[in-house]
């Protein structure tokens, strides 16, 4: 069996985010990247489906390369081969076309992504890509099992959780539950070095959404302590500033 995982470079959560050009541009200036979390669910997941010979695994990246430590890392988490396509990944319909050209000219039983980036949160790389390649593709994967040619996947629904199954090659984005994300060991460090990481340059995509301008959340205001016994001042406080009652 042949495993893709598709991996997203993003800001480590503890960076201070920042916009340049009138906050029409991200600025990276100190910012750390790491694995996407959900990304890394779906590698370790990936890399446990292959245990013991029973697949390859193969990373692929659409990003510049300043990402290319981070690529490193999951090759040394197990992944066997690893893939960049050399361009910025501009949005997830850029993204999603860059991975289902090079997907197109393999042949993969089982693509992973995770559900989403946690940079911009928007869960369409996994959808587009099972469109363009024509495979069924199921998202919110809480557990995930392969017998055969058969997958089974238990996904979170509205109030419960849904079990299908689905035949390879299939798509599917993983969430908490489906692995527990793995440290690399020294070993796998090492071996990392000298994996393999093609650099392929990307296709035309046409533009079809632009980014006009990001904002900061509104900063909190500031706590209001009031004395356990003071009902009435809270419920003067919750009607007439904060307005909820």
């Amino acid at each position: 069996m042949k495993i893709l995982v598709c991996m997203s470079n993003v800001p480590d959560t503890t960076s201070k985010i920042t916009f340049t050009n009138n906050n029409t541009i991200f600025n990276t200036t100190g910012v750390q990247y790491i694995i996407n979390p959900y990304d890394e669910i779906a590698l370790a997941k990936a890399v446990e489906l292959a245990e013991g010979g029973k697949a390859t695994v193969t990373v692929i990246h659409v990003g510049e390369a300043s990402a290319e430590p981070t690529i490193r890392k999951a090759l040394a988490i197990g992944a066997d081969d690893a893939v960049r396509i050399n361009a910025a990944p501009r949005d997830a319909w850029f993204v999603a076309n860059q991975i289902a050209t090079f997907v197109k000219s393999q042949q993969f039983d089982l693509i992973l992504t995770g559900r989403e980036s946690i940079d911009y949160n928007g869960a369409q790389v996994q959808g587009f890509l099972a469109e363009l390649l024509g495979m069924p593709s199921v998202s919110i994967a809480k557990k995930l099992t392969i017998e055969g040619n058969e997958a089974t996947i238990d996904r979170e629904i509205e109030g419960g959780k849904e079990v299908l199954t689905a035949s390879l090659p299939l798509v599917v984005g993983t969430a908490e539950g489906v692995a527990e994300p793995k440290i690399p060991n020294m070993r796998g460090i090492m071996t990392a070095r000298t994996k393999p990481l093609q650099v392929i340059e990307p296709i035309d995509v046409p533009v079809l959404s632009t980014i006009n301008i990001f904002e900061t959340p509104t900063p909190r205001g500031a706590v209001k302590l009031i004395e356990k016994d003071n009902v009435a001042q809270l419920v003067e406080l919750l009607h007439k500033e904060a307005k909820v009652i």
